[in-house]
């Protein structure tokens, strides 16, 4: 019966997923067409920002999948402020890795390439390129934007690996505090008193 329910449960979890992923996608999709009533270094720059958040976040996931529960529990016998939530993360494992890495860190590498193909065209009315001069262009910034992407994402996943108690710890007081402070600013404005 619970292998029943547990395929019922991660069922709708995929689902849930998949349903997310569409407007999540829409919405950071807007941005490309920001990208194209831009100049070329503040395109760069959004774009090099969507790169460094699809790292970021395929990093959490890599953590999640490798942290472990063990020094979680003795920092909530200490009260450290987070560890509870880091148990969370650690035992949702596998849905945390699914929503950070597949869902915010792949729409964040295909943004960061189509955003790539927005800068560089705005880099070639900026130059005036003409001829091979506009498909080198092309080829350059987005080979660029693709290595950082690449490099970022295996540099955070060497990270993850190696050191995943910081970073599930650091990622679980972000979302104390973001829960604290949405659901009542006075109790937080306490907690730091004490």
């Amino acid at each position: 019966m619970k292998k029943n329910g547990s395929r019922s449960a991660n069922f709708k979890f995929v689902c849930t997923i998949a349903a997310l992923t569409l407007p999540i996608s829409a919405v950071f999709d807007t941005s490309t067409i920001f990208l194209n009533q831009t100049s070329w270094y503040i395109g760069a720059v959004i774009v090099l920002l969507i790169v460094c958040i699809g790292a970021l976040f395929d990093m959490l996931g890599m953590a999640a999948a490798a942290a472990r529960e063990t020094p979680f529990h003795a920092m909530a016998s200490k009260r450290v402020y987070g560890a509870r939530r880091a148990i969370a993360i650690v035992r949702n494992a596998e849905k945390v890795s699914s929503v950070c890495s597949d869902v915010i860190g792949d729409i964040a590498g295909v943004l960061s390439g189509a955003g790539a193909l927005a800068v560089s065209v705005q880099v070639l009315l900026a130059v005036h390129a003409q001829g091979w001069a506009q498909e080198a262009w092309k080829i350059g910034i987005t080979a660029v934007i693709t290595a950082l992407t690449v490099g970022g994402k295996a540099v955070g996943k060497t990270v993850a690996i190696h050191s995943p108690t910081p970073i599930i710890l650091f990622a679980a007081r972000v979302w104390e505090t973001v829960a604290l402070v949405g659901r009542n600013p006075t109790r937080l404005r306490r907690t730091n008193r004490t």
